[in-house]
């Protein structure tokens, strides 16, 4: 019962933030960064529970329904109806899935260092990614050494290879089961979302969240913060915001790399 109210006051709040949107002609990224948040969240719970609507709409199948998010409240039920342990033990399982595909991203942009014709900017990218696989944590300058390489072919949204754009996915909780149109389409977008964002956080100031606020976000961006002291999740999500906010639109394929890239080896999260 606690968790339909707390979904149904979260509907609440997203339609009275739309309804302020269509009334001032506001767009989504001049929203401030928790209402912008809020949405985003809602949207993908709001998913879920339409999915369940669905299937629940056939003849007696609501009983089939209710034994299936009793046995699997993960990929069924929306963190409404999560015990706090379970909130814990799902997102280190969600966290170890994307972590899986880590070592394969690294390989794909060891690969596309060959390519890039920048004699400067190929050994800088090469020298990162052996740094990362030896454990080490890139600092925000390694990384914004290297945007240039991620704007054009062959590290560019518009020149990923599809199993590529497979890794990535997985690594943004993303199904990767998509035609590559797609996959680009969806990475771009989520992309977008999160540099839209991380512009609203830096206005508002990581020392304005919550300590629940910072882990979420830190969380979204590709880090297990479950498991890692505030203080920490603040000077990670610094750093975040520090590489973020200096990127153009044309540069958004490092923000996805940064998932893995930032998040790889600091501290508590090389495990």
């Amino acid at each position: 019962m606690k968790g339909i109210q707390m979904l149904w006051a979260d509907g609440k709040k997203a339609r009275r933030i739309k309804a302020n949107m269509w009334k001032h002609n506001v767009k989504f990224h001049q929203l401030s960064y928790r209402e912008m948040e809020h949405l985003r969240q809602f949207r993908r719970d709001a998913t879920k529970c339409l999915f369940i609507g669905i299937i629940s709409i056939p003849p007696f199948t609501n009983y089939l329904v209710f034994l299936l998010m009793y046995l699997f409240p993960r990929q069924l039920l929306v963190k409404h109806f999560w015990t706090p342990k379970q909130q814990i033990d799902f997102l280190d399982i969600y966290h170890s899935l994307r972590k899986q595909s880590h070592s394969e991203i690294i390989t794909h942009l060891e690969r596309a260092s060959a390519l890039v014709s920048d004699e400067r900017l190929r050994w800088h990218l090469k020298d990162l990614c052996t740094k990362v696989q030896n454990g080490a944590h890139p600092t925000a300058h390694d990384i914004l050494a290297l945007r240039e390489c991620f704007s054009t072919w062959p590290l560019g949204l518009n020149q990923l290879q599809a199993l590529h754009m497979r890794a990535l996915s997985r690594a943004m909780l993303l199904t990767p089961y998509l035609p590559p149109a797609l996959l680009r389409w969806r990475l771009k977008s989520h992309t977008t979302v999160i540099h839209q964002l991380d512009r609203a956080l830096a206005k508002l100031g990581v020392g304005q969240l919550t300590a629940q606020e910072v882990k979420s976000a830190c969380y979204l961006r590709g880090l297990n913060s479950t498991h890692i002291a505030d203080d920490r999740c603040r000077t990670w999500l610094g750093e975040w915001l520090q590489i973020s906010c200096s990127l153009k639109e044309a540069e958004l394929s490092l923000l996805l790399h940064n998932v893995v890239l930032l998040s790889t080896n600091y501290l508590e999260t090389r495990r």
